[in-house]
């Protein structure tokens, strides 16, 4: 099927559907029509998120549509004819361009927004249409497997860009999970001194060349969390743990003036004491995405690596979602 009759004909593609309740393999949905502004995207594999994982768990209730949200693609249509054949990644989140955060330099926090497989259609599927705007080539000799990690890199790296981290000093991130592994081999290369905080010692086996490693029992004693002595704090704590102990945790293990930057999101309350905050003048940084280019530079370096990607068919959507591999995701490549 050449290019001109993909965008010009409403033929169907194999997608990855929820229905408000589970994830739908189906080969009957329609290669999307482009609107004014955006390109339509072959797409070549794309991974699983954890957020994916949250929606089939109950996370976005109101939501029906293609899944996902991590992707690298071939640009098939656009009005931008440079990008046509381009290998490209994408953003997530569509904004309005006229609320007070995207005319604020905010627009990841645009109060219209749409999200990829999270109120809109994602990248689950055959094809896509996404703003032209959101599009970003990949640099030459930067492989799909390793691309399609820009988006968590990317939020991994805005710690730098919203805190400045003194070689000088000490850090440490709580967490051992493919987002923490990101975020300590960004940090790692700011020379701070770095620990990791995990659970899994098969985990923390992968941080070994960038962090010193020490597990999450030695933090507790008689079930309560253990104050350590302040040469033993932190003057940055990265929480990437996803779990509402990891908190508490880097309240107790952070210095006095020092900072916590917060990259996990709990479900209910956490019960915390924040009185610490103002007594101790610590200073709370929420973080979530970040700039794809920087990361797309990064990636292309060398300078940080992954565990290769595992890859199934749309149709084996629950051993990808089920798997225990670093990243799992689905490949669309043409036979």
């Amino acid at each position: 099927m050449g290019r001109s009759m993909v965008i010009g004909r409403a033929a169907d593609m194999k997608a990855l559907y929820f229905d408000g309740e589970k994830a739908i393999y189906r080969e009957d949905l329609k290669i999307p029509v482009c609107k004014p502004g955006q390109s339509l995207i072959r797409i070549i594999l794309a991974a699983v998120c954890s957020t994916d994982r949250e929606i089939l768990r109950g996370y976005k209730p109101d939501f029906r549509g293609i899944m996902g949200h991590e992707f690298i693609g071939e640009v098939v249509g656009s009005e931008d004819r440079s990008l046509i054949g381009k290998t490209v990644v994408g953003e997530m989140n569509e904004t309005c361009g006229t609320c007070i955060y995207c005319k604020t330099g905010r627009k990841s926090h645009c109060v219209n927004r749409a999200e990829l497989g999270i109120s809109r259609d994602g990248c689950f599927a055959e094809y896509m249409a996404l703003s032209t705007d959101l599009i970003h080539p990949i640099p030459d000799g930067l492989a799909p497997e390793q691309a399609v990690f820009t988006e968590p890199l990317a939020a991994a790296m805005e710690i730098t860009k919203q805190v400045h981290i003194d070689p000088g000093l000490n850090a440490a991130v709580i967490g051992d999970g493919r987002l923490a592994f990101m975020i300590a081999q960004v940090l790692s290369l700011t020379g701070v001194s770095l620990t990791v905080i995990g659970k899994h010692p098969e985990k923390l086996a992968l941080f070994a060349p960038y962090a010193k490693t020490v597990e999450y029992k030695e933090f507790l004693a008689g079930g309560r969390y253990e104050k350590p002595a302040p040469k033993e704090c932190f003057e940055y704590v990265v929480e990437a743990s996803g779990n509402e102990s990891g908190i508490k945790l880097a309240l107790d293990i952070v210095r006095k003036k020092g900072i916590i930057i917060l990259k996990s999101t709990y479900a209910g309350e956490t019960g915390l004491n924040l009185s610490v905050l103002p007594i101790d003048e610590i200073t709370l940084v929420g973080s979530r995405c970040g700039a794809f280019e920087p990361a797309l530079n990064l990636l292309a370096s060398g300078k940080v690596s992954f565990p290769p990607i595992e890859l199934y068919e749309l149709k084996d959507h629950e051993k990808a979602f089920s798997s225990r591999a670093f990243k799992s995701g689905f490949t669309f490549r043409l036979v």
